[in-house]
């Protein structure tokens, strides 16, 4: 599962000039920026030609004025990483890195990826979908029990996510969930540890396991806490790593997600894993855990940023 295929091409020029997309008006605007700013310095190092581009209205001029020959997408959340950046770029017939309309959309989709998962037998906690102006069933909480996690449907970065503890803190997490997508999933928290596999093509990287002293591995035990320790080797033994990294690319190729991306999952206590969510834009900031995997297996952050350029080929 280690081994590196061998690289398409090792002459920049053959990327011709690169519209790197970032930014964007999401939530997530403000990782995408700080990854950007990574690439950007990555692909300047590696000698490809690259223009910076906040958002997709600029991009898309310069498409028209027929200066960029390929896209490197970096924008994360609703317009970047749900199909509607990728649909556009395939009418213009301007190649793109990672996943494609339909992976994209389906994987940004919490509720869909769910019930993929769950017709193909890939285990996923289970879930109540909430729907606008959709209220809680009597009995909710006793059915479900404590503590649970409450999601906007369609959104990353765990943005909008809450833990709740207690059932009089369910309405204001609902609120939250709702002022980011319109429809709410509310799941069981599953006990274990929390692990992600990155994917590289058809490669899953080295699993890294996260632990942090808050509650779960929220937004700011993603890109701001320094308190977040991080795992790569993860601690598992080698046959158990190699067989959830065999899941892990099952459950994204499920989605047909490709190129690129990251899978997160939790191993419960009884050895089974529980699979969240696909991100096929995941973050490149200081904090990201891509970059972390594929340094384990001698793939530097300028040869990253070069490999899943080569997706778009």
């Amino acid at each position: 599962m280690t081994s590196n295929p061998a690289m398409k091409t090792r002459d920049p020029a053959g990327f011709g000039h690169v519209g790197l997309l970032v930014g964007g008006a999401s939530a997530e605007r403000e990782v995408s920026l700080n990854g950007g700013r990574a690439v950007y310095a990555a692909l300047q190092r590696n000698r490809i030609s690259a223009e910076v581009f906040d958002g997709s209205a600029a991009l898309f001029g310069a498409i028209n004025a027929g200066r960029i020959d390929r896209v490197f997408n970096l924008m994360h959340g609703p317009g970047g990483e749900d199909g509607a950046i990728q649909g556009a770029l395939d009418l213009m017939k301007i190649p793109y890195t990672g996943t494609g309309l339909l992976g994209s959309a389906l994987s940004m989709d919490k509720v869909r990826s769910k019930w993929i998962w769950e017709r193909q037998g890939i285990t996923t906690p289970p879930f109540h979908l909430l729907r606008i102006n959709a209220g809680l069933p009597d009995g909710f909480v006793e059915k479900w029990g404590l503590p649970l996690f409450v999601k906007p449907a369609g959104l990353g970065s765990s943005i909008g996510i809450t833990k709740v503890e207690q059932a009089d803190e369910l309405a204001e997490a609902i609120a939250l969930a709702r002022s980011y997508d319109r429809n709410v999933i509310i799941e069981p928290a599953v006990k274990g540890n929390e692990y992600f596999a990155g994917i590289l093509g058809d490669l899953a990287l080295p699993l890294i396991h996260i632990k942090t002293p808050r509650s779960f591995y929220d937004y700011t035990a993603k890109y701001e806490s320094d308190e977040t320790r991080y795992f790569c080797p993860c601690g598992l033994p080698s046959e158990v790593e190699k067989t959830l990294q065999k899941q892990s690319l099952e459950a994204f190729q499920a989605l047909e997600c490709s190129g690129w991306g990251r899978v997160d999952f939790i191993v419960d206590q009884a050895g089974k894993a529980w699979f969240l969510e696909v991100n096929t834009t995941p973050g490149m900031t200081d904090h990201s855990l891509v970059p972390q995997a594929a340094a384990q297996i001698g793939i530097g952050f300028d040869e990253l940023v070069w490999r899943i350029l080569e997706s778009s080929l």
